[in-house]
């Protein structure tokens, strides 16, 4: 439940940062999505991650805050 509360807001995040980062989604139930999930201890749903050159710089799990998560991708 929410992830369909997450994906408005995540897609708001995407609109803020086009031209500035990439917003990239993926699906856990998929041998790619389980692995990148594994690569950054992502352990539940939703869960946002930014990484800045290979480095995690902000974990957030559950419902983003949009604010927050444009600040740290932007900083």
């Amino acid at each position: 439940m929410q992830c369909l509360v997450a994906k408005p807001i995540v897609d708001g995040i995407e609109k803020d940062l086009k031209g500035k980062a990439k917003v990239i989604r993926i699906n856990l139930l998929s041998k790619i999505g389980r692995e990148i999930a594994e690569r950054y201890g992502v352990r539940s749903v939703p869960a946002l991650v930014v990484v800045k050159s290979n480095e995690v710089t902000y974990r957030h799990t559950g419902v983003p805050r949009r604010g927050q998560v444009v600040q740290q991708a932007t900083a």
